[in-house]
């Protein structure tokens, strides 16, 4: 077989030989289910990131008057992942919750994540639209792991950056316990 000495176009295009560019899309496809579950296991491991190994006292953090410290910020993360659940369920309920203990709304936070993780998993109809479900509690989660990741670089525990391209994200691997990232940097 000979090997093109063309690079691909773009990271989401292969030479097919004689036939020329395809996109990846064309070759391969995924359900909306396997989407998001995908994307539950990328929050799973870019939340676990900022959320190991936080400085002492870092819940508390707070930058201005009517910022939220990292605590409120997780127990909302938390808060978000219950009502995403409801809403897959048909059940829709939203709950303010308080912060607790770091150490516990992390587990709540992971818990959140398993629990819609298998019921996307599940056989049967969600009851929301699947766009809705990203939209709404899963691209806002990833909004707010952004802001602890900020706010850690300010409360001085920097997470280090990295080329989350290569990171071993998988469906369904959504607990605590992700892969060592493959390719950091300061």
């Amino acid at each position: 077989m000979r090997r093109s000495t063309q690079p691909a176009r773009s990271c989401g295009e292969v030479d097919v030989g004689q036939k020329g560019w395809r996109t990846v899309n064309e070759e391969l496809s995924i359900s909306a289910r396997d989407y998001l579950r995908h994307t539950l296991a990328t929050v799973a491991y870019r939340g676990g990131k900022v959320l190991r190994e936080a400085p002492p006292g870092f819940g508390s953090f707070k930058v201005g008057d009517t910022s939220r410290t990292p605590s409120e910020i997780l127990a909302h993360l938390c808060d978000l992942f219950d009502w995403a659940a409801t809403l897959a369920r048909g059940s829709e309920a939203w709950t303010d919750s308080s912060p607790g203990p770091w150490d516990a709304d992390v587990q709540r936070f992971f818990g959140g994540l398993a629990e819609l993780d298998t019921l996307l998993a599940a056989p049967g109809s969600l009851a929301c639209p699947w766009t809705k479900l990203f939209q709404g509690p899963i691209a806002d989660s990833l909004t707010h792991i952004g802001q602890l990741a900020m706010l850690r670089r300010l409360a001085g525990g920097a997470v280090r950056g990295e080329n989350y391209f290569r990171a071993a994200i998988e469906a369904g691997h959504v607990g605590p316990d992700q892969a060592a990232p493959r390719r950091e940097f300061e």
